[in-house]
C-alpha cells in the first residue's frame, strides 16, 4: 500500500504541537437523517473520506447512490457521479423513476486521472464547496498504468481497482473531498477485491438482505458499517425499497458496541 498520507511530521513530533486543519473538524450533511447518522453520529461526512460501499446484486447501491447524488446538492455541497456499470441514459431514466429533481453533474469516463484533471477544474471554479465524487464502481476505473491491458491487472482481483483506490485516497486527502464507490462482491456476497483496498479506504457501509431465518430481521434489507476512522460502526439500519427510494424502517445496535 503506497499511501501518500504522510503530512511532513518528524519523529518525536509533540502531539500538543499538532494543528489539526479546520477543515477536518466540520462534518458535511447529506440530508439524509440515517446516513448522516452512520457516518458520523448525525454529523455527516468528515471531508477527505472515501468510502467503499459493498453488496450483492440488487441490494440498492446504486440506487443509494442516486439519492445521496440528489440528497448532496440539495445541501449545497458539488457532486459528480460517474457511470460505468450503466450508461448515463440508465442513470437518467432511474432518477426520473425515483422523482429526484436536483441537478448535479455526470460523466461516464473510464480513465481516473481524466476524473481528476476535471474535478480539480470543478474545484478551482467552486471555492468554498465541498466536493462529493461519487463512483458507480471502482472495477470500471483503469489507473492508467494498464491502459490497455487485460488479465491480471483488471478485473475484481487484479492491480487495477486497489492502484484506484490508492489514487481515489490521495486526492480525497490533498482536496479535503470526499469520494464514494461501490465495489463488487462474489457470487457469494463476500468482498471482491485485494485487502490492501479495505486498508486503504476509510469507511466500509454494506448492503445485504438478512437470509438467516431464526433472525428477527430475516428478509429485511439492512445497512452496517463494518469500519469507520471518523465514526461510529455497530449499528444496522432497516431499509425498505419505496417508489422514491430507500428509506429507514428501523435500527439497532451489535451486540459489543
Amino acid at each position: 500500500m503506497k499511501l501518500n498520507v504522510a503530512r511532513g511530521f518528524k519523529p518525536g513530533t509533540m502531539i500538543s504541537t499538532v494543528e489539526v486543519p479546520p477543515e477536518l473538524r466540520i462534518k458535511r450533511t447529506s440530508g439524509i437523517d440515517w446516513i448522516d447518522d452512520a457516518m458520523g453520529g448525525c454529523g455527516g461526512f468528515t471531508p477527505t473520506s472515501t468510502l467503499m460501499l459493498t453488496g450483492g446484486p440488487g441490494a440498492g447501491k446504486s440506487t443509494l447512490l442516486r439519492q445521496l447524488a440528489d440528497s448532496l446538492t440539495k445541501a449545497g455541497h458539488i457532486v459528480f457521479y460517474n457511470c460505468g456499470e450503466e450508461s448515463i441514459y440508465q442513470c437518467k431514466m432511474s432518477i426520473e423513476r425515483l422523482r429526484l429533481k436536483n441537478d448535479f453533474m455526470v460523466g461516464e469516463e473510464r480513465m481516473l486521472p481524466k476524473v481528476y484533471n476535471f474535478l480539480d477544474n470543478v474545484k478551482a471554479q467552486n471555492p468554498g464547496k465541498q466536493i462529493f465524487f461519487l463512483q458507480d464502481s471502482l472495477q470500471t476505473l483503469d489507473d492508467g498504468k494498464y491502459v490497455d491491458s487485460h488479465g491480471e491487472s483488471r478485473g475484481t482481483t487484479g492491480k487495477t481497482p486497489g492502484y484506484c483506490a490508492e489514487m481515489m485516497v490521495d486526492w480525497s486527502q490533498q482536496n479535503y473531498a470526499v469520494t464514494i464507490f461501490i465495489c463488487q462482491v462474489t457470487k457469494n456476497g463476500d468482498f471482491a477485491g485485494a485487502n490492501k483496498i479495505r486498508h486503504a479506504i476509510d469507511i466500509h457501509a454494506n448492503m445485504f438482505v438478512d437470509e438467516k431465518e431464526k433472525s428477527d430481521t430475516y428478509g429485511c434489507l439492512l445497512f452496517e458499517v463494518t469500519k469507520n476512522r471518523w465514526g461510529k460502526c455497530g449499528t444496522t439500519y432497516i431499509l425498505g425499497l419505496t417508489e422514491t427510494g430507500l428509506e429507514e424502517r428501523g435500527s439497532f445496535k451489535k451486540a459489543g458496541f
